[in-house]
């Protein structure tokens, strides 16, 4: 098996728990998946099979959207909804809500949650932070491209605040969350999460890990597992039966010069050999996949 699975990760489980469910569904141990979602996100989390495992990178660097829930008046040491939980102040009214939330568009400095899954000096930060030594992680550089409010709910002193996110990797919704209670003075932590796309996959074409199983039971899980060629974001380049067997087994491989340079997603006959970089003419393979996990 080759490709990837648009899995719908409900709420609860871990994505590695989504990874060992497609391990016993497809029989084998080469199972990854493009994009953690923390336990109490759901949505698209693609899940690759077998020699897709090598293109996580590529799948995990894109655009990313997400519906998210922020709960303004309280503040979270998590940064989401696992808490310890602390009241804040009440939040001010939906104008001032509607212009700090706006006030996230574009690119800035992002600090990661504490609890994360950032490393520094080899240290996990939701491990030294359970421990009771938080790391101070390094701000790190998003994008937000654009962020809709979607709608302001009252209650006894707090305020959901929905909104709809498109991001750039690495943005953490849980920190958008935090920094706009800090913005608005009230404190706020992300009630809820789902992420409705990434790698090219929308949620509404997503399968949750009930059809994968009834899928399986019938016979038909390859129906859901998709060309991870489809998915690639990277021009492609095609490859004569010469070629293509040098670039498979690692050798580099001489093209015209006016196909630019760069990384391409390079294809015989429409099959998906690997991804290559261009540079002067020359083609050099950076990551292929073996005739034997082609066929």
């Amino acid at each position: 098996m080759l490709g990837v699975v648009n899995l719908d990760k409900p709420v609860g489980p871990t994505s590695h728990d989504m990874v060992a469910l497609m391990r016993r569904l497809t029989g084998t141990r080469r199972i990854g998946h493009a994009g953690t979602l923390d336990p109490l996100a759901s949505g698209v989390l693609p899940i690759l099979v077998g020699a897709a495992t090598r293109f996580s990178e590529e799948l995990t660097g894109g655009v990313k959207r997400y519906q998210a829930v922020i709960r303004l008046g309280m503040r979270s040491i998590t940064d989401d909804g696992q808490g310890p939980l602390v009241a804040g102040a009440s939040p001010p009214g939906d104008s001032e809500i509607a212009r700090a939330v706006a006030a996230f568009v574009g690119t800035q400095s992002q600090r990661p949650p504490a609890f994360s899954a950032r490393k520094q000096d080899g240290k996990v930060a939701h491990r030294a932070a359970r421990a009771g030594n938080p790391i101070e992680l390094p701000s790190r550089t998003v994008t937000v491209e654009t962020i809709e409010l979607l709608g302001v709910r009252r209650r006894e002193g707090q305020a959901d605040v929905e909104v709809a996110i498109r991001c750039g990797p690495g943005t953490y919704i849980r920190s958008i969350a935090r920094d706009l209670g800090e913005r608005l003075a009230c404190g706020g932590y992300l009630a809820s999460l789902r992420r409705t796309g990434t790698a090219g996959l929308d949620v509404a074409d997503a399968f949750t890990p009930d059809q994968l199983i009834d899928l399986t039971a019938a016979g038909r899980l390859g129906d859901a597992i998709l060309p991870v060629a489809k998915l690639l974001p990277l021009p492609s380049l095609a490859l004569d039966d010469v070629d293509a067997t040098r670039f498979v087994h690692g050798s580099a491989v001489k093209v015209q010069a006016a196909l630019g340079s760069g990384p391409r997603a390079v294809y015989k006959d429409e099959e998906l050999l690997g991804i290559g970089t261009l540079d002067g003419g020359t083609l050099q393979p950076d990551k292929v996949i073996a005739p034997q996990e082609i066929s």
